[in-house]
């Protein structure tokens, strides 16, 4: 699959934004202390972002990344209801509370496999074997959370 092109074959009303510049992305790197996983990396240098129907939020804008992955990492009150979140890379949300993120083991995203955290009870599973594969059945409703 090539970024953006074959993702307008997915969904009826994909939303592009300007890619994220190789400067942003080093800087996005640097605050999260770890490299994107590839698959994210080149896509957000395509489409800063990515909004299907409905404005359907399907990935996030690189702000939204660092700043809701800062900020679930270092919230005070999370580190008393949940398990830490300085394993995981969220990239995308459901709409109910739940969120999708990649693994992180030893300061570093090592597998390309998606995960689902569940707002409600705080688990974390798998959803799909990478962002290619995720988003097709993400956005076909092949995958639901």
């Amino acid at each position: 699959m090539a970024w953006p092109a074959d993702l307008r074959t997915l969904t009826p009303c994909p939303n592009f934004a300007d890619g994220a510049s190789e400067v942003d992305l080093v800087a996005a790197e640097t605050r999260l202390g770890l490299k994107l996983p590839p698959h994210l990396r080149e896509l957000l240098a395509h489409t800063d972002g990515l909004t299907g129907e409905y404005d359907l939020s399907l990935v996030w804008p690189l702000q939204r990344i660092i700043g809701d992955n800062l900020h679930f990492r270092a919230y005070p009150e999370f580190k008393t209801l949940y398990m830490p979140f300085d394993c995981l890379l969220f990239f995308s949300d459901a709409g109910n509370g739940d969120q999708f993120a990649y693994t992180i083991a030893g300061g570093e995203v090592r597998r390309p496999d998606i995960f689902v955290w569940n707002h409600e009870d705080d688990s974390r599973a798998w959803v799909s074997s990478s962002l290619r594969s995720f988003l097709p059945d993400w956005i076909s409703g092949k995958l639901a959370v």
